[in-house]
């Protein structure tokens, strides 16, 4: 044999004329891995999962972006739409837009629907004209033409009526009712419309009518609670032609106080919503992923464990450290490449199975599609991922010499990874952080997130250090389990590290929830009811203020009654900045965003107190000012002295800001974002709003008594119960909630995965220990004792810090981000601990179960 062989170490040199070959370090990596992923299946989980959740949201986002997009001519009823609030468009506005393109008219208002003897209910009135729905198509049971689903007949008008209207009263097709001043006869039960996003959530069942019977209601009068929405189609529907008509609008008619939409953005209230949906459930992907990351951590602790034997022999021969951790860092980043893939194949697929199964029911438009730039940022996480909580426990392997390696299981080496290899640790984790931001809709979210995830690693860092130190200087019990339980806790390569970090994610995540979950529900069932008024009352004509004021009094001689002029305006600018140019914190957009109740009046409005300034005098009172919300007017920069223009019934006023008020909103009294002096409004046409508080409480039978009353005596009054309007709350707060818990689950999944994989980690450890005890003459019994008060005092610790960081974080969401009041309620957070442990202790158990079992003899013979 001629010539020498190369050394480990050394990449051959490769001769002209020879065939290209893989790299060394990839060649041995794949020929390892030719035995399979065996002790990997909880890395592959860990990846899968959290790659999954991420790919899956945003390819589910993306599919519904792209199906609105599709969608919003259908949903939009047409290009552009441009909606009024208490008035029809005057002829030279109508005429504007009939010079651009067909038009088509819609009206929306809330009405009581009075049904004889079966009583009434408030409705979400829709008034459609005889070419609606102009796209899309209006099913209906039983189906019926258009003409004869609303056409007049003998002075009645037709009517399409929710199912819930119709189950609610009892009705039928066929069953008549009134609307205000007009007969209607249900002619059909609504079964789909194509416009049903674009009307938004209201709290009654909807009822469509034609335009005629809603004029015949007498509900259209000045002042009047009336949106009325005039819809575009243009000849040439190109985005451009769409803008520049926007932009005509605008210029043309600037005081028309309308608010425009188009089918570019058919909604941009429920497109942020699903935006922020979205980045809530990538947060969750994200936290399942780096819950799944201490998975890979454990793993990949289990697989140098293993490796022991092969990273000596490669030393020994001459590998240096580095390519032995490149050849592991090559099999570890190969086996969660297919985590990966499998996790992106799996979110891919998602939006297409939704489809497939409830394309039928859903009630978005879903366009299913590969979103490969949304697949690419989770597979970046995936990759980020495993590349950090790998690097660890594999650089760590550089610098031991072959004898710690066979030492390391009785004395493992404590020294710190090379500086290149927390120089690779810091780089994945900063680009978590960076690919974390980038993608966010809201950065400060993202980055409270990264702080709490970084300080919940921390603190169960110190919590597993702790837990090991009070061991160490424990005194020893003189019985043998709890004895070789407190030793456990402390050995070399004890468990506690692993089971206190993956144990304590997930019992924090369980208890936020839970404190959550307490707060709202006890926000929306027991402090509000008692303190909320019973009835409101909307569109009380002015000229009946008084002889309703008088109804009231009669129908409930102990109730509070309150009755407030109300009008609707929009905001057009601040301090002279349009609208549209304010660039509005998040929680304070919304009040540039369509139209506002407003009122005028002369005293402080009940449950308000100033913060800055001072309210009116009379003298002062004569004179156009406002008072703003104070903490909408700090998130919107607004002081005392600044300027609001608002469009209210056609005409813009502009007022200056006299003073700012905290509103005390959850008491559900009669308050407004904007109160204005009694002299902005003087001579305005409007309607009023009242209230009415039972001095017993909630009463069913009282309520329905004067809501049926009110409907026969004041037919253009619209009623709401208050119960009823918390219920509708409630019940869209509770699916809210549904649907977090459902998306928390994965990561609680991957907490179990971890937990799982951070036992197993230890198994070689606890065989090891297992036939060395019984050798000695220990009993099942006695090691199976001493497990079990490991595992339970692991998982008490481990609950109590969950209890903690749990309730604190429910604080700070209900009361930073949910603006709540918080009362500590830890009955389901103490159950949700509890549950955890009695899991943590059970697989603990279960894992040790087979271990007791083991024959001593075939482990003693290999010692």
């Amino acid at each position: 044999m001629h010539g020498s062989l190369p050394t480990i170490g050394a990449e051959p040199r490769r001769e002209a004329g020879r065939p290209w070959r893989l790299p060394l370090i990839l060649r041995l990596a794949l020929r390892e891995l030719r035995g399979g992923v065996r002790g990997f299946a909880v890395f592959l989980a860990c990846i899968a999962l959290g790659v999954a959740a991420i790919a899956g949201v945003a390819s589910l986002s993306r599919s519904l972006t792209e199906g609105l997009g599709r969608e919003g001519r259908r949903i939009l009823g047409g290009d552009v739409t441009f909606g009024l609030i208490h008035r029809e468009a005057s002829p030279q506005e109508r005429a504007f837009l009939e010079a651009r393109g067909a038009l088509s008219v819609v009206a929306f208002t809330r009405a009581m629907a009075v049904a004889g003897d079966k009583g009434a209910a408030l409705v979400e009135l829709k008034a459609v004209g005889p070419d609606y729905p102009v796209l899309g198509d209006l099913a209906t049971d039983p189906p019926l033409p258009r003409a004869d689903l609303f056409a007049a007949r003998d002075g009645t008008y037709g009517a399409v009526a929710d199912p819930a209207l119709l189950a609610r009263l009892g009705l039928t097709t066929g069953d008549r009712l009134s609307i205000g001043a007009a007969q209607i006869v249900l002619r059909a039960a609504l079964v789909g419309e194509p416009d049903k996003i674009a009307n938004g959530i209201g709290f009654g069942p909807r009822l469509l009518v034609s335009t005629e019977a809603l004029r015949a209601s007498g509900l259209v009068q000045p002042g009047s609670l009336n949106r009325w929405v005039y819809r575009l189609q243009l000849p040439d529907a190109s985005d451009a032609k769409v803008e520049a008509v926007m932009a005509e609008a605008r210029s043309a008619l600037p005081d028309a106080g309308w608010e425009v939409r188009s089918r570019l953005n058919a909604d941009p209230r429920f497109s942020r919503s699903v935006e922020r949906f979205t980045q809530f459930l990538t947060l969750v992907g994200l936290t399942a992923l780096m819950v799944g990351g201490v998975g890979v951590a454990n793993a990949v602790r289990a697989f140098v464990d293993r490796k022991r034997p092969s990273i000596a022999t490669l030393k020994s021969l001459g590998a240096p450290g580095g390519q032995v951790v490149a050849l592991y860092l090559t099999q570890v980043m190969l086996i969660a490449g297919l985590g990966i893939a499998v996790g992106l194949a799996v979110g891919a697929v998602l939006p297409f199975a939704l489809q497939a199964a409830f394309g039928a029911v859903l009630p978005l438009p879903l366009d299913p599609r590969l979103a490969p730039g949304e697949l690419l940022v989770a597979a970046a996480y995936g990759v980020l991922t495993a590349l950090a909580f790998a690097i660890g426990p594999l650089g760590r392997a550089h610098d031991i010499a072959v004898s710690g390696l066979f030492r390391d299981a009785v004395d493992p080496d404590r020294r710190r990874p090379r500086t290149r290899y927390l120089a690779i640790l810091g780089a994945a984790l900063a680009g978590l952080v960076a690919l974390a931001l980038t993608t966010a809709f809201d950065r400060g979210v993202a980055l409270i997130f990264i702080a709490a995830a970084g300080l919940a690693f921390g603190l169960l860092r110190l919590v597993g250090t702790g837990l090991m130190a009070l061991a160490r200087r424990l005194p020893r019990p003189q019985r043998p389990a709890p004895r070789l339980a407190l030793a456990n806790l402390h050995r070399p390569g004890a468990l506690t590290p692993s089971i206190v970090l993956s144990l304590g994610l997930g019992i924090t995540l369980l208890v936020t929830l839970s404190v959550i979950d307490a707060n709202i529900t006890r926000t929306l069932t027991r402090s509000l009811p008692a303190r909320a008024p019973s009835l409101f009352f909307l569109d009380i004509p002015s000229r009946d203020a008084a002889a309703f004021d008088q109804f009231l009094g009669a129908a409930a001689p102990q109730g509070k009654i309150e009755r407030v002029p109300m009008m609707r305006g929009r905001i057009t600018a601040l301090n002279g900045v349009p609208a549209g140019q304010i660039k509005a914190a998040e929680d304070a957009a919304w009040v540039l965003d369509g139209d506002r109740g407003i009122t005028y009046a002369e005293d402080l409005p009940e449950g308000s107190r100033i913060t800055q300034g001072a309210w009116w005098t009379p003298a002062q009172a004569a004179t156009p000012l406002v008072s703003f919300d104070d903490q909408l007017g700090r998130s919107l920069g607004l002081k005392v002295g600044d300027t609001v223009t608002v469009n209210v019934l056609g005409r813009s006023l502009t007022v200056a800001i006299a003073n700012l008020r905290h509103v005390e909103w959850r008491s559900l009294g009669i308050n407004f974002v904007m109160v204005f002096s009694p002299g902005t409004f003087r001579g305005a046409p409007h309607a009023d709003l009242a209230t009415l508080t039972l001095p017993e409480g909630p009463d069913a039978g009282i309520e329905a008594r004067i809501l049926r009353d009110a409907a026969l005596r004041f037919p253009s009054v619209s009623s709401v119960r208050v119960k009823d309007a918390l219920d509708a709350v409630n019940d869209l707060v509770g699916k809210l909630v549904l649907a977090i818990r459902g998306a928390s689950a994965v990561a609680l999944v991957a907490s179990l995965f971890v937990l799982a994989g951070a036992l197993a980690a230890g198994h070689r450890a606890r065989l090891y220990d297992a036939v060395v005890l019984k050798t000695l003459g220990a009993t099942r019994a006695r090691l199976l004792a001493a497990y079990t008060i490991e595992y339970g005092a692991l998982g008490l610790a481990t609950a109590l810090f969950g209890l903690g960081a749990g309730t604190l974080a429910g604080w700070v969401i209900v009361t930073r981000v949910m603006r709540l009041d918080f009362v500590p309620d830890l009955a389901g957070a103490v159950l949700a601990a509890v549950l955890a442990v009695v899991v943590a202790v059970g697989l603990g158990l279960a894992g040790t179960w087979r271990i007791l079992g083991q024959k001593p003899a075939s482990y003693l013979r290999n010692l």
